[in-house]
């Protein structure tokens, strides 16, 4: 890691201990090297603050906290999250959980290499930049890709009828997360490059306006925002993630210093959130109502979602870890990434697997 991204960590390490002391929530920095996007709020909604509230009252003085992103997407993160279950489980060890948001996996990342956050959740690409930018992250868990939860959106009226109508228009995304990656994926299935298409890097609340007032052309973006602007006839779907466009997986990762740390935390979050993954798949209707709230649909329309997830967690085998490999090769030949990344640092030992995954998903293999 570079001076530069030595000196800016620090800096944003004490603005943000000091603006926690305070207790306020938000911050906001830019991404070092290669993510220029803002973040998000990173604030608990007030049922959270209030389960924080509690859980403190019952561990007494102790100040441990796991910090988990918050899905606001139809998965078992957000299950766990609405049922409280992991919570449960952590509060004998002294642990309390508190679920900060973000607006996608980039600044994930960056809190996470920030000590901001201790688990995410994202694609295949903010790992990889995150690693090319010299973080020390850890890949915990794959998880299913549920690539058809990942829409190119263009304008209800738009004239685009196909990937090749897209030379020379603008498409916004998040840059580094998986609209970037199936943009590239679906250009090269329709005979384009990158550089055929205007990019405009936008996070997804700024996608989300800019797209409505008719600024782009396209938008490559993942559910509910999806849903949200079919129903309100402001966009259709061109193509989506499923029928092989999308090719990798999911990622639940921390950093090196929370693994070394935090080895039982890590196994009992992996147990919970199997069998969230395990009971959300066996039932539509139930997680349907569970998170009609915080997803901002109705549980008729999330019913109809639900067959887009797979809720699955699945092994690191050889396979994953050849194909995130693919993928880092990909950005950094497209100049993307400052330089190569060897993604196995990333990458526990089978042995290491082994003693944090739960038996059912080692199973699988």
């Amino acid at each position: 890691m570079s001076r530069y991204i030595q000196d800016f960590k620090n800096k944003f390490k004490s603005r943000l201990n000091l603006r926690i002391t305070r207790r306020h929530a938000l911050f906001a920095f830019g991404y070092s090297l290669v993510l220029s996007t803002s973040l998000l709020s990173c604030s608990p909604a007030n049922n959270n603050q209030q389960q924080a509230t509690s859980s403190k009252s019952n561990v007494g003085s102790s100040n441990k906290v796991v910090r988990i992103v918050r899905s606001k997407q139809l998965t078992a993160l957000a299950v766990l999250e609405q049922k409280g279950i992991l919570a449960e489980r952590l509060k004998p060890l002294g642990y309390r959980v508190e679920w900060p948001e973000f607006a996608a996996g980039p600044q994930q990342l960056e809190a996470l290499n920030a000590g901001a956050l201790d688990i995410a959740s994202t694609a295949e690409s903010p790992p990889i930049f995150s690693q090319a930018a010299g973080a020390p992250l850890v890949y915990l868990a794959a998880n299913s890709n549920d690539g058809r939860a990942v829409s190119l959106l263009v304008p209800k009226n738009s004239s685009i009828q196909s990937v090749k109508d897209l030379k020379g228009k603008k498409v916004t995304f998040q840059k580094a997360s998986i609209g970037h990656y199936l943009l590239v994926r679906a250009l090269e299935k329709a005979g384009l490059k990158l550089s055929d298409v205007e990019s405009v890097y936008l996070p997804p609340p700024d996608a989300n306006v800019a797209f409505s007032q008719g600024k782009v052309d396209a938008w490559f973006i993942w559910e509910p925002f999806v849903t949200r602007n079919v129903q309100n006839q402001t966009g259709r779907v061109l193509v989506d993630g499923g029928n092989g466009l999308r090719d990798t997986n999911n990622f639940y990762s921390t950093n090196r210093k929370f693994y070394q740390e935090n080895p039982e935390v890590i196994k009992i979050f992996l147990e919970e959130l199997h069998k969230a993954q395990v009971w959300s798949k066996n039932h539509p209707k139930e997680i349907a109502q569970l998170l009609a709230q915080a997803t901002q649909l109705d549980s008729a329309t999330l019913e109809i979602m639900h067959n887009k997830y797979d809720f699955a967690l699945v092994p690191i085998t050889e396979k994953i870890i050849n194909k995130q490999q693919e993928v880092a090769d990909k950005w950094y030949s497209l100049g993307l990434i400052p330089k190569k990344v060897n993604v196995r640092d990333g990458f526990l030992t089978p042995e290491q697997y082994v003693e944090i995954t739960p038996q059912e998903v080692l199973a699988k293999n």
